[in-house]
Order: structure tokens, then sequence, then C-alpha cells
């Protein structure tokens, strides 16, 4: 065995996993690199080709690494467990008039848990992808850290990560930006994998048409929803919709109807099938409360603690205050107001570069 240790490397067929696996490789490590299958989007009915890491072409890019690598690499397949937890909490949130983050709940709740197992039963030590974040530590916790290329980072979807994943877990790519990487595979003789594309649509909506996708996923949504209100921030009936799953907070395009002037979701009613509008300063937010947390960079959050709220994906982020209750929920309380907190939608707190931690929003607040 290398002195280095043995790692478990996720590979997806792109640039970011493939250089990640290159890189350990001639670091000295023994690489074992494994492909998980986790999205037929055949089966969904789609038109699109099926792109991306579920794509027999991208199966086999990283096999063809692995083989001129001289490490061995598996496929295993994790369809059935990624539909039940991820696919099916996607189209619950949506039901459940909020905007989920299927990208998070599959990292921390799928492939870690798949890729811990399979690197126990393959005496890997480590596991590596091809994120770019980094892993620190302090007081004995450790917690994400935003990678070097600011437009890369993907510490955001990192938060969910227990220690235990996290003390396992190496991420290459931190140190480096995406022109690098490019620059190492052309390095590594691999012209054609430097040029290659990426993709930024969730996998098993490759279309990036979530509406169309709840439809195929659930037949009967489109004529059981239909003729819902649009409300003022009144309560006054403005409008009908065609239903209040196909909205999501901060929307204004699409609504399907004139208001005369710029109007957006600010808020769904499930219980009622009721859309609310507004104009974009009803947008505004001052706290909210996020659940389903996990604390990286403490044991438990200190009190009052001010951090850097992120609320989506590429968010620059707020200023503000939190405070975690005895059921772990954080209350958050901005220092600025901020537009268009969605329930669903992951808040993650940083400190500077460091992940505090994170969780799931579950309902704004405005003062």
């Amino acid at each position: 065995m290398s002195k280095k240790g043995r790692v478990l490397v996720a590979m997806s067929g792109g640039i970011d996993s493939t250089v990640t696996a290159m890189m350990l490789h001639e670091e000295g490590y023994e690489v074992v690199g494994i492909t998980m299958k986790t999205w037929d989007y055949a089966s969904s009915g789609g038109e699109k080709k099926e792109t991306g890491c579920c794509s027999l072409d991208s199966i086999n890019d990283a096999r063809e690494v692995a083989v001129n690598m001289g490490f061995p690499h598996f496929i295993i397949d994790i369809r059935e467990e990624f539909g039940d937890y991820v696919i099916d909490n996607f189209v619950d949130e949506y039901l459940g008039g909020r905007t989920p983050n299927p990208c998070v709940l599959c990292n921390t709740h799928i492939k870690w848990s798949a890729l811990l197992k399979r690197a126990d039963a393959m005496d890997c030590e480590f596991i590596a992808t091809g994120h770019y974040a980094k892993v620190q530590e302090l007081n004995g916790r450790r917690f994400v850290q935003k990678a070097k290329d600011s437009h890369k980072d993907q510490s955001y979807v990192l938060w969910g990560l227990s220690q235990e994943c996290l003390e396992r877990s190496r991420f290459p790519l931190g140190p480096y930006t995406k022109p690098e990487v490019r620059q190492m595979a052309a390095d590594f003789g691999y012209t054609d994998l430097a040029k290659k594309g990426e993709s930024y649509e969730i996998c098993f909506v490759p279309d990036n048409d979530y509406r169309a996708f709840l439809d195929r996923r659930v037949p009967e949504l489109a004529d059981s929803v239909a003729g819902g209100n649009f409300v003022d921030i009144s309560g006054e009936i403005i409008g009908t919709h065609r239903g209040y799953p196909y909205y999501t907070i901060g929307q204004r395009k699409g609504l399907g109807q004139a208001f005369g002037k710029p109007m957006y979701v600010t808020e769904i009613k499930p219980d009622s099938n009721t859309v609310v509008l507004g104009g974009v300063d009803d947008l505004i937010r001052n706290g909210m409360i996020v659940g389903q947390t996990n604390i990286m960079k403490y044991d438990r959050l200190p009190a009052n603690l001010e951090a850097t709220t992120q609320i989506r994906y590429n968010d620059p982020g707020s200023l503000a205050v939190l405070n975690q209750n005895d059921l772990g929920e954080v209350q958050v309380e901005f220092l600025s107001n901020v537009r268009g907190v969605a329930p669903g939608q992951s808040a993650v707190f940083y400190e500077g570069d460091d992940v505090v931690g994170g969780g799931i929003i579950q309902s704004s607040l405005r003062s």
C-alpha cells in the first residue's frame, strides 16, 4: 500500500473529478476510481439527451482515464436509493410550497454515504471528489472552507457533511482556479478533456424545466392544482394561476398574465393554493428560521454570533446575527434587509472563508 494511503475518488467523467484522480495518483496515493450511476433520465420521459455524470459517455470517459493511469475503476448503481430519497424529496418540497436544493441533499445523504460505504469495503482510508472547496481543522473540529476560485467555490453545497465525512474527505482542487485545472488536464495529455464544457443543471432535470419534470413525475398534478388565485399583499384576488407548485419565491417572469407593473412571487400558500404577488420591496425580509442544521466549526453556535449568511447558491451573502435554540434551529437576524428568502433553500453561515454550518430555511421573518 502507498505511504500516502488508499483513496476512493468519485469520478463523473468530467474535468474536475478526472484531474482530482490524476493529481492524487501523481502524488503517490493508491487511487481507486468509482463512478456512481444516480439517474437514468430516459425513465422520466424527457426528450433531452442524457448528459453529465449519468451518461454512458461520461462513465466511459472516467473508465478510460483509470485504465490509462493504471488504477482500478468501478461503477456502482445507486439509482434506486437516489430516486427514493433525492427525487421524492424534490417533488415533496415543491408540493409543500418550498424550493428545494437537491444537490445539497444528494451530497449529504447519498453520495458521501455511498462513498464511505464503498471506501470501507475496499479498504480506502480516504474519499476524494472534484469539488472546489477545502477542509480545515480547528480545536478538534473540521469544517469546510471556501476554495481559491471564488467563481467555482462549492462550499455552499457541502454544509451538511458530518465530522466523520470531513475527516476522511479530500478536495484537491480547493487551492486551484478553474483555468489552472484545465491547464493541468492539458499537461497530463488530455487536451480534449481540458476543453470539456460543464453542466450547471440538476442531473435529473437536464432540460432545466422543473415544472415539466413535476408533470412527468406526478401526472395528475396539473389538474389537481389548476385555478388557484393570485392575491396581492392585502389579500385581494388579482388573477388565477396554474397551480402553486409551479411558482417560486422571487419569480417575476412566467406568471402567465400581465398586471400593469412588475410583480413578484412573495409567498406561496399550498393549503389554499394561493400565490401572493407584490412589488420588489415586498420581497424584503429581515430574518428567518433555519432548521435541519449541521454546525461544523463549533460544537454549538456561540450566542449572538455574527456571520455572513448565504441564502442561495451564488448569493454574495449578508451579515447576520445567529442564535441557536434548544431544538437546534437557528434564528437569523439580518443586519440589513434581504430580498427573496425562500423556504426549502439552504442557508449557509460563514466566518470569513470558513463554513460555520448551515441548514434548511423553514420560514422568513419580516418586522
